[in-house]
């Protein structure tokens, strides 16, 4: 069986219209090339495709039925033009960027607007993916740049870090606690605490610091992100301790039902690495956004400072 893709346009065509005249002016042709290049099709397919009734092709249930494969490989052929138009329009493709979660909606937001402020043509592609599928993506390559809270890169990958700032601590804004200017872990004692999940790395960190200061907490929450963990602190539901990018884009204004953030007396590092896939094709436009990371990461961290010191 040999199909031309002229046939499967003009059959294509006929369905759309249903009426050979109309979809002989939708191919800038004529009615009689229409008709036969439909008889052809028919012959190569050895089955009827319409059935004419009172002026009009209906389509028979083999028409319908070979109509949907025909869509989906339009659809296809469909994406592959808007994705051309797209590389003509701008010629560097769209950057793919990788990051966990919490920095989706922290940190790199002034990132992206810093760098299409100076490349307002740039198309841009950002995917949060929670580790260790993030680190697993990079080293499938399947990303231009990543970022992650690891110390080391991963495979096929090199790290750099970008920023470190020590976790702080959330807690309601009527919270007596809000008081203070700075917690120890004793004054978390007794109080009801919002965790991580158990198998967190920042959660181990966090009931280790604890448990050497010999400090029970009452552990009934548990959250496996740090913005859930913030809008449950929110609720007045407990205190918590999280990154210091997401507690400062989630910190309330101080009044009633907000939530407010505190330095901790004892370091607890927050990393931020950016990674980059060893193998894969540097996009032309890479360094121009880590440019635009390395200045958003340093606002970042003068925000945190003011913070600090308020």
């Amino acid at each position: 069986m040999k199909l031309s893709h002229r046939q499967i346009d003009f059959f294509r065509a006929v369905m759309g219209t249903g009426h050979v005249t109309r979809a002989a002016e939708l191919l800038h042709t004529s009615q009689p090339t229409v008709s036969r290049e439909l008889a052809r099709l028919e012959q190569v397919l050895g089955f009827a495709l319409f059935e004419r009734v009172k002026g009009r092709l209906k389509p028979t249930v083999r028409a319908l039925a070979l109509m949907e494969e025909v869509e989906l490989s339009y659809v296809g052929l469909e994406r592959i033009a808007a994705t051309a138009t797209a590389l003509r329009a701008y010629a560097h493709g769209r950057l793919q960027l990788a990051c966990l979660p919490a920095l989706s909606h922290a940190l790199l937001p002034d990132a992206i607007r810093r760098f299409a402020e100076r490349q307002p043509e740039a198309a841009v592609s950002l995917t949060p993916v929670e580790s260790p599928q993030l680190e697993a993506a990079l080293s499938e390559q399947r990303f231009d740049l990543g970022l992650s809270e690891r110390h080391e890169a991963p495979a096929a990958c090199t790290l750099q870090t970008l920023l470190v700032a020590d976790e702080v601590a959330v807690l309601p804004a009527s919270h007596p606690l809000a008081s203070k200017a700075r917690l120890a872990p004793g004054d978390f004692a007794g109080q009801s605490f919002i965790s991580f999940a158990p198998t967190d790395p920042y959660r181990q960190q966090v009931d280790a610091l604890f448990a050497a200061a010999g400090v029970e907490r009452g552990l009934r929450l548990e959250t496996p992100s740090a913005v859930s963990v913030c809008a449950l602190v929110r609720q007045g539901l407990g205190l918590g301790i999280v990154n210091p990018l997401t507690a400062l884009e989630l910190a309330g204004n101080g009044t009633e039902g907000g939530m407010v953030v505190r330095p901790l007396s004892v370091s607890i590092p927050f990393h931020v690495a950016l990674i980059r896939p060893g193998w894969r094709v540097e996009h032309p436009l890479r360094g121009a956004f880590e440019a635009a990371l390395v200045e958003a990461a340093d606002a970042l961290r003068q925000r945190l400072a003011r913070a600090a010191q308020a």
